[in-house]
Parts: structure tokens; C-alpha cells; sequence
């Protein structure tokens, strides 16, 4: 098990978001927040529920 953390500066995140071009290529790692490969539907969601946080509700 490897320990990686979101690489966007300043975050502290668990990196469970991980991606590379090749095999040759080191993996890269974010946390979804940050993860910059996401869908228009996955980040729609997030910011779905990053609303509903700052509103005091709960979304799952």
C-alpha cells in the first residue's frame, strides 16, 4: 500500500484519484475535488454536494 496525498498545493486530502498517460509515466494522485479527468456529470455532482455543505444539508 502506497501513501499518496491530492498533489494540488496546499491540499491534504488522500490522493485516491489517480492517473497516467502510459506506463511509463509516473501516476499522478488528487482527491476527487481536485482530480482534473472528471465527467460534466461527476462534476456536477460535486458541486452539487459542495452547495448542499455550505447550505448546512446532507447529500449522499
Amino acid at each position: 500500500m502506497y501513501v499518496h496525498y491530492c498533489e494540488q498545493g496546499g491540499c491534504t486530502e488522500w490522493g485516491g484519484w489517480g492517473n497516467s498517460p502510459s506506463p511509463a509515466v509516473a501516476t499522478r494522485w488528487w482527491c476527487f475535488e481536485h482530480f482534473p479527468h472528471k465527467s460534466n456529470e461527476q462534476e456536477q455532482a460535486l458541486r452539487r454536494k459542495l452547495e448542499a455543505a455550505e447550505g448546512g444539508n446532507t447529500i449522499q
